[in-house]
């Protein structure tokens, strides 16, 4: 059975302010009650002993019955009746009552005789109403010659009381009421709050992650819209990255094709013409070397893919150590220069003996060549710079170009897996898919290292790439 919040939110509040407020009254109610009687015991007791004290005052010829008359009078305003009888409980002189006083339990009346007084919040049995009554003991010259009763009606106490509760219930009503349009009010504008972030919650399983909702810090709800609109964000960058490479996707399947079919098909056609004397013999030569050349592009580009595999999946383990930074880039340098002359380029190393950089040499070596190769793709007549500097807690390396440059606007772009690719048709004449410079930069942080790059259009790029020393 499905309950709405806003009704169980109601009921938790209402239980909890009628047991909280059923304790109160009660415990008021016992408070008052007790009160009244303690109170009323009080008078009972303090007009006994007045009288008492006032009747030996006048013992030995004073006016006993003047002093007894008087009392009477007064505690008759009071709505109080006493007695006073001797040591055989008979009475002597009383306002209401004449002959032997109460029926006394044996327990109370050894309490008078031992001095002791005996007090009854309510009795009604002994007295023809329900009474308050108190047993005083009277004692002269050490010896038990009898006592005072006095009695009240609890009536009015009663009244008193009842009169109490009624005020005490009035109030819980109105207290109550107020309780339950202020829970009322809490609990639907706290559903309200959960009602929006449940709306917006299905808006993005729909697909929206363009909604926002109010949020603060007043309470765990207010936290919880903000944590909301914090998730939504990431998903809405999430989605736009996902429906990137999505696109990128498609776009390097396509590439894909385009860059396996041309040299599987040079490849398939040299074998089929050797095959059948096609190609002449002078020619075999030269069809052979075109062949190898192809089936050495399939390979790099398969190798690029299962390398950049490989380091997004961390199954590539580093063997760091200190090398002398002057040997790696005089063998990259060593390792270019056929290709760099092809392009009219100088390849130029510039870094003191004293530098060393701490990495592993094979994937040093693989960023390096990757950098290296992208700049004399892109460089024509030009130079390329291989720095090397020390600094106070890194090496740093720098490998600089004078070639055509990159827009601006591109820039933070090459280091995505398949950017190379979406151009490549157009402006790269190489028709490589692109995972150089990412797999570059996945080498790089896998070295606790940091690459830059910056470029100016028509003068060249500098990547700037800082390994930390080994930690002693």
């Amino acid at each position: 059975m499905k309950i709405k919040y806003l009704y169980q939110q109601l009921a938790s509040h209402v239980s909890v302010i009628i047991i909280a407020f059923l304790i109160l009254s009660l415990l008021f109610s016992q408070f008052v009650e007790r009160f009244v009687y303690e109170n009323k015991i009080d008078e009972l007791t303090s007009y006994g002993n007045n009288i008492l004290h006032d009747l030996e005052r006048s013992r030995g010829g004073g006016p006993q019955q003047v002093v007894l008359q008087e009392y009477g009078r007064v505690l008759a305003g009071r709505d109080i009746q006493y007695s006073l009888f001797d040591e055989e409980s008979t009475i002597i002189y009383s306002t209401g009552r004449r002959g032997p006083i109460i029926e006394l339990e044996n327990e109370e009346w050894e309490k008078i005789k031992s001095g002791q007084t005996v007090i009854v919040k309510q009795d009604f049995k002994r007295f023809e109403e329900g009474v308050t009554f108190a047993l005083l003991p009277y004692f002269h010259n050490g010896q038990f010659i009898g006592g005072i009763l006095l009695a009240s009606p609890i009536k009015g106490s009663r009244e008193f009381i009842s009169q109490i509760n009624q005020y005490l219930f009035n109030t819980v009503l109105i207290a109550l009421g107020v309780a339950l349009l202020l829970s009322w009010i809490l609990s639907k504008f706290h559903v309200k709050r959960i009602k929006r972030i449940r709306e917006a919650t299905s808006l993005v399983a729909a697909g929206d992650y363009s909604i926002q909702i109010p949020s603060s810090n007043f309470d765990e709800i207010g936290e919880l819209a903000g944590d909301f609109n914090k998730m939504v964000e990431k998903l809405h960058i999430s989605m736009e990255e996902i429906e990137s490479l999505e696109n990128r996707r498609r776009q390097f399947m396509a590439d894909v094709s385009h860059e396996l079919r041309t040299p599987l098909t040079t490849i398939s056609g040299v074998i089929e013409g050797i095959r059948t004397d096609m190609i002449p013999e002078a020619e075999k030569d030269k069809g052979m070397q075109l062949a190898s050349k192809e089936t050495k592009r399939l390979i790099r580009l398969v190798n690029e893919n299962l390398d950049y595999e490989k380091i997004r999946s961390n199954q590539v383990t580093l063997i760091k150590q200190e090398i002398q930074l002057v040997e790696v880039l005089e063998i990259i340098k060593d390792q270019l220069d056929i290709l760099a002359e092809e392009k009219n380029d100088d390849i130029i190393v510039d870094v003191e003996q004293d530098v060393f950089i701490y990495a592993d040499y094979d994937r040093l070596t693989q960023i390096l060549i990757n950098i290296a190769k992208n700049s004399i793709q892109f460089t024509e007549n030009g130079k390329i710079i291989l720095r090397g500097r020390a600094g106070s807690n890194e090496t740093m390396i720098e490998i600089e170009d004078t070639g055509i440059g990159i827009d601006q606007e591109e820039l933070e772009k090459i280091w995505g897996r398949f950017y190379k690719a979406m151009l490549s048709r157009t402006t790269n004449p190489y028709g490589e898919f692109g995972l150089g410079l990412s797999i570059v930069k996945q080498l790089v942080t896998m070295h606790h290292g940091k690459i830059e790059v910056a470029s100016e259009k028509g003068k060249g790029t500098k990547f700037t790439m800082r390994f930390p020393l080994k930690e002693s």
